[in-house]
């Protein structure tokens, strides 16, 4: 009798574990005739659906289905326009997001190194990972943010960080910190378990005060929004939930140092509506050294590749014509989690960059994000790269007006 009930305790934990494993998290999208907080969780509920959380912006609600619910049966329901997986995915690097310090060059470059094998004169290009300004890495030096600071330096903008959230009690980051939102955890304080979006936060506005770093808007208002776990993981669905704390919430803009290779249309909506609602939108283009990751190949977005000191464009990062600027990403030195420092490579670091010239752009008058994207091309020069790596070319704070 014993051996029959461990055997049964087995088999019933292993079919649990099973139905488990089978579950499958899907955004269920309505028509605005139904209601998703009453209406549309009761429907989603009868079926089984266990509800995981609710998607105003795009009025549609997460769920966990059990295997044997399927999309048709979804479908059937009153109102559902779309039903779409959301899946679990990196969207960032690795843990330091480092890569090898190589790059493309320019064509002055190229012409400068042919007329350097002519004078048998061998050609030295310098790639400091740091500057010689003391709290300004070479990165804030190269767009010329302190050209604008004598006219404003990011005042009453508010800028959204969605990434895995914000050491808001760095030094450099607590005077400009204003609060946030938790989208893997959410009623807890969107803290920064990995590092990327500290480091992130810190060159878009770090504070001015002669210590550590200072970012290109120094008296911009940050607000961190973790969609990203520890891991630099997370679901489309906490992207989404981020993109509507910043709508809700009034943000000028958002950074969003992150891509990935596939897109679904509940996110495109969620940016779409975001960029009507008067959203600047900032992501990075991709390490990938392919065609530009999602969300950055977005229309609504500004697309940022990265450039070295020498303003070289780096292998790693992604091109194609979705690029709109480039923006320092090689050797990038910025604050870290723990009220640290570390220096990083990637789009993810040339993105914020772009992010704080455009939180600059809007505390000039640039409301809407058609004119933040004016207002930066016309302060941006061409670097001699094809228009597929630099876009429009790199941005000068001091030529913002």
């Amino acid at each position: 009798m014993k051996k029959i009930g461990i055997l049964s305790a087995i088999c019933f934990l292993l079919a649990s574990f099973t139905a488990i494993s089978n579950a499958s998290q899907k955004i269920v999208t309505f028509n605005y005739t139904v209601t998703t907080k009453q209406d549309g969780q009761k429907q989603l509920q009868d079926i089984n659906g266990k509800i995981v959380r609710e998607l105003k912006i795009i009025n549609a609600i997460v769920a966990i289905f059990p295997d044997n619910v399927k999309d048709s049966t979804i479908y059937t329901l009153k109102g559902v326009t779309n039903v779409e997986e959301d899946s679990y995915q990196k969207w960032i690097e690795s843990d330091n997001e480092s890569f090898a310090d190589t790059t493309i060059p320019s064509v002055k470059e190229i012409i400068g190194k042919i007329k350097a094998a002519n004078d048998e004169t061998p050609l030295l290009i310098p790639n400091h990972s740091s500057s010689d300004k003391g709290e300004m890495p070479w990165g804030i030096v190269k767009v010329d943010a302190q050209g604008a600071w004598n006219t404003t330096q990011g005042e009453t903008v508010k800028v959204a960080v969605l990434d895995t959230g914000v050491d808001s009690s760095h030094p450099d980051l607590a005077p400009n910190y204003a609060g946030g939102f938790n989208a893997i955890n959410p009623g807890t304080p969107p803290l920064d378990d990995h590092g990327h979006g500290t480091h992130v936060s810190g060159t878009i506005a770090a504070v001015k005060d002669n210590n550590g770093v200072v970012g290109v808007a120094p008296k911009a208002a940050l607000y961190g929004v973790k969609v990203l776990d520890g891991d630099g993981g997370g679901s489309y669905s906490t992207i989404i939930a981020g993109i509507e704390w910043a709508v809700d919430n009034e943000m000028n803009v958002i950074n969003m140092s992150l891509g990935g290779r596939s897109s679904i249309d509940s996110f495109h909506k969620a940016v779409k509506i975001a960029y009507e609602e008067g959203v600047t939108i900032v992501c990075a283009a991709g390490n990938d050294r392919g065609a530009v990751n999602y969300p950055a190949k977005y229309a609504e977005t500004l697309a940022i590749s990265a450039s070295d000191s020498s303003d070289r464009m780096a292998s790693f990062s992604s091109r194609g014509p979705e690029i709109d600027f480039i923006a320092p990403g090689v050797s990038v030195y910025s604050t870290y989690k723990g009220g640290g420092y570390r220096t990083m490579s990637g789009t993810s670091m040339a993105c914020p960059h772009v992010a704080g010239l455009a939180a600059l752009a809007a505390s000039l008058g640039h409301n809407s994000p058609e004119e933040v994207k004016i207002a930066l091309t016309k302060a941006a020069i061409d670097l001699g790269l094809a228009e597929t790596l630099q876009g429009v070319g790199l941005i000068k704070a001091g030529k913002l007006k």
